[in-house]
């Protein structure tokens, strides 16, 4: 590859990526610019692993990946980037292995610590867009926060028991598209009781909603189809039903609103969190 000119590939990224290339809405214009593209994904869990699995196959230049946790047996069961031998190791670096067995072309950043109030900012400004696929409250409004304040597009995706919800957060981009705030408001307490550990997850349901997620992404980055700003996807694996619920801008938010007394992050607005996933 030519370094001078965005549309020189190689004879392999001509192979690998072809089914992009042929797409009028791809083509090598949009492949280039995956190509370019820098995203930050906050876990390595269920939701991460096929997230990052298909970003990395679709070619996006740079994936970071930031996890503090370690490979558990009991992790195997839905988080399908790790195997049994990887048990142990940390996340993140499990996870930059299996990137590059399926695309050496992709670079991976791996960030193994924990995701708090005051790197998050700084993390999630050195990306183009954040995706977020984090197990609680407190990590979910801790990456709104610092997108907004970036002025970063968030893809969220969140998953308990059988069910699962995604929407696109980019209220940098019009004036009436929200952030995760103005859907849910302010951070609920936080219950110990309301994570996978205690109430369980289906192990295929994160692959769902991290394939879902990973789509999101691309468009967001190729500028194609219908963006899901505004709107929050629901879906429900028992029923195997979808339904969409309109999410409108808060002009009370506290992040994002006219009259925002979130101006900076601070460690005692974010209850204690890690950046572990489901």
């Amino acid at each position: 590859m030519n370094g001078n000119d965005p549309f020189d590939f190689s004879d392999s990224e001509i192979e690998r990526y072809a089914r992009h290339l042929v797409l009028p809405e791809v083509g090598e214009q949009g492949q280039a610019k995956l190509r370019a593209a820098r995203v930050l994904v906050v876990g390595a869990g269920g939701l991460g692993a096929p997230l990052l699995m298909y970003l990395a196959a679709a070619g996006v230049g740079t994936l970071g990946v930031i996890d503090d946790d370690v490979v558990d047996l009991s992790n195997l069961q839905r988080q399908i980037i790790h195997g049994t031998e990887d048990i142990g190791r940390p996340k993140v670096e499990s996870a930059a292995a299996a990137l590059q067995r399926i695309n050496p072309e992709v670079t991976v950043e791996a960030h193994p610590l924990r995701l708090t109030a005051d790197n998050a900012l700084s993390l999630i400004a050195g990306y183009d867009l954040v995706a977020d696929g984090s197990d609680n409250f407190a990590t979910r409004y801790l990456v709104n926060d610092a997108a907004v304040l970036a002025g970063r597009t968030l893809v969220s995706a969140a998953i308990m028991r059988f069910d699962g919800q995604l929407s696109t957060f980019k209220p940098h981009a019009g004036e009436a598209l929200p952030c995760y705030r103005c859907l849910f408001g302010d951070q609920p307490p936080r219950d110990p009781k309301m994570s996978c550990a205690d109430v369980g997850v289906l192990g295929a349901l994160p692959g769902t909603l991290g394939a879902l997620q990973a789509t999101e992404v691309v468009k967001e980055l190729l500028g194609i189809g219908r963006s899901m700003a505004g709107r929050l996807l629901l879906y429900d694996a028992l029923d195997a039903g979808f339904r969409e619920v309109r999410a409108k801008r808060d002009p009370d938010c506290r992040v994002c609103g006219p009259r925002a007394d979130i101006r900076e992050l601070r460690a005692e607005t974010y209850a204690p969190s890690r950046a572990a996933a489901e």
